[in-house]
This record gives structure tokens, C-alpha cells and sequence, in this order.
């Protein structure tokens, strides 16, 4: 088993042991490139532009696996980068749930 992990970081040029470390990069970049896939989807659906909430999901795993590989390859660029976007995700999270509900507040 570890010839063919040796392998395979040989074949794409990664260093020793890193494997697993470049399946988590491309994981987070796959979770962060689905959001716009699901966005997509359910706009194509509505026949109107649509943020789902599943976009901010995305938004946040992908963000969050992004930044551990950032702190894991000590990028500090790649780091800030993934940061604030993070916190911004997390917060329109929070008003898509409570937002709603001091909306529905409001009317009463």
C-alpha cells in the first residue's frame, strides 16, 4: 500500500507523505466550487437568481477546509485570504436563520 501511495505522489509530483494533505485542498476547493453548481441549479430551477442556504454550507466547509490546508502549508496569504470571506459566510448563515424571524417579528 505505501508503493502505490508512493506512486501516486510520484506521478503527481507531490512530496513524500503529503497525499492526504493535497485530497483536503482539493476537497475544499471542490466543496467551494459546488456552491456556485448548487446556486446555479436552483436559479436554473426558479428562473430567477437564488441563493440557497446550501450555498452557504458550501461556502463554509469549503472555506473552512481551505483555510486548515492554508494554516497547514504555513501560507499566510492563502490564510487571509480564506478568513474574512469566512466570517462574512458564517454571518449571512446566521441571518438567513434569525434574520427571518425578527423580520416575521416585525409584522406581527
Amino acid at each position: 500500500m505505501t508503493e502505490y501511495i508512493t506512486n501516486i505522489e510520484n506521478l503527481l509530483g507531490i512530496p513524500s507523505g503529503e497525499l492526504t494533505w493535497f485530497i483536503i485542498g482539493f476537497g475544499g476547493q471542490f466543496l467551494f466550487m459546488m456552491r456556485f453548481v448548487i446556486q446555479w441549479w436552483y436559479s436554473e430551477k426558479a428562473k430567477q437568481v437564488v441563493i440557497p442556504v446550501a450555498f452557504w454550507y458550501c461556502s463554509i466547509f469549503g472555506s473552512l477546509t481551505l483555510l486548515i490546508y492554508a494554516v497547514h502549508r504555513k501560507d499566510p496569504v492563502f490564510f487571509f485570504g480564506q478568513s474574512l470571506p469566512l466570517i462574512i459566510y458564517l454571518r449571512n448563515l446566521y441571518l438567513h436563520f434569525y434574520g427571518k424571524r425578527n423580520t416575521s417579528t416585525n409584522k406581527q
